[in-house]
């Protein structure tokens, strides 16, 4: 009879995948609010791409989209007029062309900025594990595969010499191992206990074996820090 813990399922999948799936995209927001704001806030995604990716470069871009949008106003502000509103002199016709032709200009501009800064921070959003922890996935979920066919059939189990590392096989099981025939030493290394501990469960399963990963806990004292490892990697196949 096979035994053993619970421990997690894999993830079958290792290519990129969103993070927060069903949700609108980082920075999806950047455009319109662009735009609903006839450009008077197009310095604010500047500022939040900044935070989100730790660019200086993106924080001087939201400072000088900010300062553009002040002198826009500023020209406006300034320029002479009568007290009808009327412009006054050069500067009176000039200024608030300046700042009408600027104003134009700048929300097309940032709207072009900002749909490509918002890629960037779109791909915060996106989980890509690391080589070393997709093996390390990969491998527990052979680990489960392995153990159910263990449940199902174990003489198979033993045929294709699952949990036994210390044995010539062709089949990986992800690192498994039998604590009811592998030696002492084998489940030492494989579950990264003590050589004591190891020879103890050598001892303790002599006269029937384990029935479970449980019973094996209860019957030989292992450290408790290790019981995590032995339930992730051991299995007790029956004799």
């Amino acid at each position: 009879m096979a035994g053993s813990g619970s421990p997690s399922g894999g993830i079958r999948n290792t290519r990129p995948a969103p993070a927060k799936t069903g949700s609108l995209p980082a920075g999806w927001w950047y455009l319109p609010l662009t735009i609903l704001t006839a450009g008077l806030a197009a310095w604010v995604p500047f500022f939040h791409a900044a935070v989100v990716l730790g660019s200086a470069r993106l924080r001087w871009a939201s400072a000088a989209y900010a300062a553009a949008i002040v002198a826009i106003f500023g020209c406006f502000v300034v320029a002479p007029s009568d007290a009808q509103g009327n412009p006054v002199g050069t500067a009176g016709t000039v200024l608030p062309t300046v700042a009408f032709l600027g104003w134009l200009t700048l929300i097309p501009v940032a709207c072009v900025h900002q749909w490509l800064v918002r890629r960037r921070v779109a791909r915060t959003d996106v989980v890509v594990p690391e080589p070393v922890i997709a093996q390390a996935l990969a491998a527990r979920e052979r680990r489960n595969t392995a153990r159910k066919l263990a449940e199902s059939d174990p003489l198979l189990a033993r045929e294709l010499r699952i949990g036994r590392p210390d044995l010539a096989r062709s089949y990986d099981d992800g690192g498994l191992v039998d604590l009811n025939s592998a030696p002492a030493a084998t489940i030492a290394q494989v579950c990264e206990i003590p050589l004591p501990a190891a020879e103890d469960i050598d001892l303790a399963r002599q006269e029937a074996g384990f029935s479970s990963i449980d019973e094996l806990l209860v019957m030989v004292t292992v450290p408790v820090s290790a019981w995590d490892r032995i339930r992730d990697r051991g299995l007790t196949l029956s004799a």
